[in-house]
């Protein structure tokens, strides 16, 4: 008895001391935070994953695209950029998975980010003749402009926004005007915000730019529309996204991806943690969902962390085995 009590004390002991090195090799993690509200949920959700389940020590540091990437590259630090928009550096960045410095963890945005023209879906449900831009510009009557409802209106985006100029190249590409309608640009992303919710409050047609995840889709039910041809890269590149183009033609928006980024030394020092980086990803009408409570409630980026955790576990679950994800219920 004796002897299998000391060897019972042994193993646990063993088991202890595995457990304490499994949180000494993750050590002290730093999270880039990216200044746009997805981002801000993405790293702070996985700082309370890695710190809860994982045993982790994580500091959260200010971020952005082009400085997080250069720093992750050249200096090794940050560790982890949790929501990484690549499209703008998928050369450089091939070029440091290529040479072992950086790691391209898992698609955390698993639909990419959606840019295009939305209407309601009250009106798509309204009218199933409308699926693509060319079916709504058929239809002025259905999307009025503001202060002059005998002609149809087409928002765009914020003045200043490269979004501005791709909007209003397809506008005339598409011949819009022609068909009755003005493009009405908006001072601010409050602005644009605004022409949707009135649109709703009104029960009244809306056509225009928007992108995803946001909070505006996850408050509101919109229904993208398709341009009726793919990407052309070449064409946007030329035309669609120069200002004042003479020839502009039908194109649609690019999908953008966005990939959680890793330095190899946090990789081959994070174990089981690695794992849920590599696997840890959500669609746009998840994050649309907690953006809008986010929104609506003025919470922080860790309230909308703690948010989601309690009320998509049937989500998160998935990503991580079950001892960490009771640890991390145990800590909300």
């Amino acid at each position: 008895m004796r002897s299998l009590c000391t060897s019972i004390l042994l193993t646990l002991g063993i088991y202890a001391a595995a457990a304490s090195a499994q949180a000494a090799d993750c050590g002290n993690v730093t999270i880039a935070e990216m200044k746009w509200a997805s981002a801000g949920i993405a790293a702070n959700f996985d700082k309370f994953i890695l710190e809860k389940g994982y045993g982790c020590s994580v500091k959260i540091v200010p971020g952005d695209t082009m400085p997080t990437f250069l720093s992750m590259n050249g200096k090794g630090e940050p560790d982890i950029a949790s929501e990484f928009w690549i499209n703008s550096v998928r050369t450089e960045l091939d070029n440091a998975v290529r040479e072992g410095k950086l790691i391209q963890a898992a698609e955390i945005l698993s639909e990419g980010a959606v840019e295009g023209w939305w209407i309601p879906k009250f009106i798509a449900d309204a009218n199933p003749d409308i699926r693509s831009v060319e079916d709504a510009l058929r239809h002025p009557e259905l999307f009025p402009a503001p202060g002059n409802s005998s002609q149809g209106a087409v928002y765009s985006c914020p003045v200043g926004w490269s979004c501005q100029i791709s909007t209003a190249n397809l506008f005339r590409a598409l011949g819009a005007d022609k068909n009755g309608f003005q493009l009405v640009e908006t001072s601010s992303p409050q602005e644009l915000d605004d022409s949707i919710a009135t649109a709703f409050q009104k029960k009244i047609g809306w056509l225009g730019y928007y992108w995803a995840p946001t909070a505006i889709l996850g408050k509101y039910d919109m229904t993208l529309l398709s341009f009726g041809v793919g990407h052309n890269k070449a064409e946007w590149d030329k035309c669609t996204s120069v200002p004042g183009c003479a020839r502009p033609q039908v194109n649609s928006y690019p999908v953008s991806r966005a990939y959680t980024i890793v330095t190899k030394s946090f990789a081959d020092r994070a174990g089981p943690a690695m794992d849920y980086l590599k696997v840890r990803s959500w669609d746009n009408m998840t994050i649309n969902e907690v953006l809008a409570w986010q929104d609506e409630n003025r919470k922080s980026n860790e309230e909308a962390t703690i948010y989601f955790l309690q009320n998509y576990a049937a989500l998160w679950t998935k990503w991580v085995p079950t001892d960490v994800a009771q640890k991390v219920k145990a800590a909300l």
